[in-house]
């Protein structure tokens, strides 16, 4: 295959899983769940690995500062390393919510597989303290993490740049859906 076979397949996967039918639907729903949070000043914690770790940091922000919700990622290297070690890997997103989270926040849990343990724990300890769940995922439609989801935004795909590109275009859909406008000062 040529490059520009390559790259015309590539955005072609991008763009019909971006733009998946009833995606605009979630995402109201979503941007609903965040306005909800924000309404009765609840918070939005969000959590990933690897790539979608750093989509948790980034749009922690933008929720926070942009869209004036309350927001958090557990991504410092202290706090990770700390609740890793204590609590090992696979438990250490679900102690940070079972420490940091409250009936009525909205947990954002982020897996391009919908197959890591540390989320599915976090999304199971999320939901028995009565926190609103929203997944993105890929890969399998009925993978564990979406089963656990109450809004969940999932992309038909294998390949994770594609799948974290979507996830990181759906959360800023999500946040420039609840500000109302896509073009705004950030300071």
């Amino acid at each position: 295959m040529d490059d520009n076979s390559f790259l015309k397949d590539y955005f072609e996967q991008f763009e019909r899983g971006v733009n998946s039918p009833g995606i605009f639907e979630t995402i109201k729903e979503l941007r609903d769940a965040l306005a909800k949070v924000k309404d009765t000043n609840k918070k939005v914690i969000l959590a990933g690995n690897g790539a979608s770790a750093s989509m948790a940091s980034h749009y922690a922000l933008d929720y926070t500062k942009q869209g004036g919700v309350r927001s958090m990622a557990f991504n410092d290297a202290a706090f990770l390393t700390a609740y890793g070690n204590d609590y090992g890997y696979d438990l250490w997103v679900a102690k940070a919510i079972e420490h940091h989270g409250d009936a009525g926040d909205l947990a954002i849990l982020i897996s391009s597989s919908g197959r890591s343990p540390n989320m599915v724990k976090a999304a199971e300890t999320a939901k028995e303290m009565g926190l609103t769940v929203a997944t993105f995922t890929g890969f399998a439609p009925d993978n564990p993490l979406k089963s656990l989801g109450e809004v969940n935004l999932w992309l038909e795909s294998r390949a994770y740049n594609i799948i974290e590109a979507a996830h990181s275009f759906w959360l800023a859909a999500a946040c420039d859906l609840l500000i109302g406008k896509s073009e705004y000062s950030v300071s």
